[in-house]
């Protein structure tokens, strides 16, 4: 079993650590770096003279691998990593396995709200960077804005949408925020500067969902139109799309290794595609209603989904079944996500509520009350330790509470 575990997981890392690399260039390896979640190592190295990363993915790393076994199948497909450099990657690996080993049951408690738009929150994320130091909000307003999660101080308000916006998502890199809108276009803005780089036509119906790949080279949106559209995210050019759901879309992702795309609809399906050719490879079936939200965890192995029916479920990507089912909720679930670990589940409702669950057995661990209206999305830091709530509140102006451990 240990042997099994150590070639699946070399060739998992050489497939996409080898890709593009030719003998001729002339590599040379400037340093080792840590991803916690999902579990991997970055390999900052230059190129010509040109300074350059990329990743080992190591998604199935547990407590049990045999990191010597590990690290020699490493260094037989990574030509960057050498004799020389082992030492220094079994110490990661068992970093990355003490990481594993930790346990996330901890509490949570508010310590912060910010008091955001004018008008009601829609959507709510937190930068994707190690650093966890921005949040961006949309809102009813037709604006979004980027907030200092230490401080509470407005960063920056983007203005441009001709009417609500409803989705919103930060690249990998945590450099740009895309948004959707009801008016049907997706925007890209530079969080640095505050200025819109381009705007995303091509759907027929408001845009109520998008993301970006793990690479941030793509975009994903997801419509009223029943059909979800990948764009590329450095020039906004339509790659494919997607058509197959019969009701509109209410979410759309990519897994971590960008192979799959997840798709989820108001027909009370989610369906899978292959993000290489745009085909449907499978259907999920289950809920007595809508499907409002749904999302990978970060190894690409589970699939969870939220429901109008008032239920949550997790599927297994690899055999397409329910695993586990979550009830509790006295109202829709508008909001589901994963923690980093993989171990937990988030979900948002119109009961006023915000849940923490068991991803395995399905059981409520911990109930987060506090809001006087529905929340509409709430989410993870990188971390996993601080949780963000975005609800409707009627009263103004419109709260987001940050909760942390």
């Amino acid at each position: 079993m240990r042997a099994a575990a150590v070639r699946c997981l070399a060739v998992s890392m050489a497939t996409k650590s080898v890709a593009g690399w030719s003998p001729r260039e002339k590599m040379k390896l400037k340093s080792l770096l840590l991803r916690y979640y999902p579990p991997g190592i970055m390999l900052e190295y230059e190129n010509s003279g040109e300074l350059k990363t990329k990743s080992i993915d190591l998604l199935d790393l547990d407590p049990s691998t045999d990191v010597n076994a590990l690290v020699e199948e490493i260094q037989k497909a990574e030509p960057l990593i050498t004799a020389s450099r082992s030492d220094q990657v079994k110490l990661l690996i068992q970093r990355l396995q003490s990481k594993l080993k930790q346990h996330s049951n901890h509490k949570f408690y508010l310590f912060k709200v910010l008091r955001a738009h004018i008008l009601p929150l829609t959507n709510v994320a937190l930068n994707k960077s190690g650093s966890c130091d921005k949040i961006a909000t949309g809102s009813f307003d037709k604006t979004c804005k980027l907030w200092s999660v230490e401080t509470g101080k407005c960063y920056h308000t983007f203005r441009g949408h001709t009417a609500e916006i409803v989705c919103l998502s930060f690249n990998p890199q945590s450099t740009l925020v895309a948004t959707g809108s009801m008016d049907r276009t997706a925007k890209l803005w530079d969080i640095q500067n505050g200025e819109e780089l381009f705007t995303l036509t091509g759907h027929s119906a408001e845009i109520i969902s998008l993301s970006f790949n793990t690479l941030g080279n793509r975009i994903i949106t997801g419509s009223f139109d029943h059909t979800v559209i990948v764009w590329e995210a450095d020039s906004g050019r339509k790659v494919y799309i997607l058509i197959g759901h019969c009701a509109e879309i209410s979410s759309a992702l990519f897994n971590w290794d960008c192979s799959l795309i997840l798709t989820g609809s108001m027909d009370k399906t989610c369906m899978l595609w292959d993000a290489t050719n745009g085909k449907c490879v499978a259907t999920l079936t289950g809920h007595d209603d809508e499907i409002l939200d749904s999302c990978f965890d970060y190894t690409g192995k589970l699939i969870a989904t939220a429901s109008a029916d008032g239920t949550a479920r997790v599927f297994s990507v690899a055999t397409r079944k329910c695993i586990t089912k979550l009830e509790g909720h006295e109202g829709e679930i508008s909001k589901i996500s994963f923690n980093p670990q993989g171990s937990r589940l988030l979900t948002g409702s119109s009961d006023k509520t915000a849940r923490i669950w068991d991803a395995q057995t399905g059981q409520c661990l911990q109930v987060l009350g506090g809001h006087t209206d529905e929340i509409f999305s709430c989410a993870f830091n990188y971390k996993g330790d601080i949780i963000v709530t975005d609800p409707q509140e009627r009263a103004l102006p419109p709260t987001e509470r940050l909760c942390e451990f």
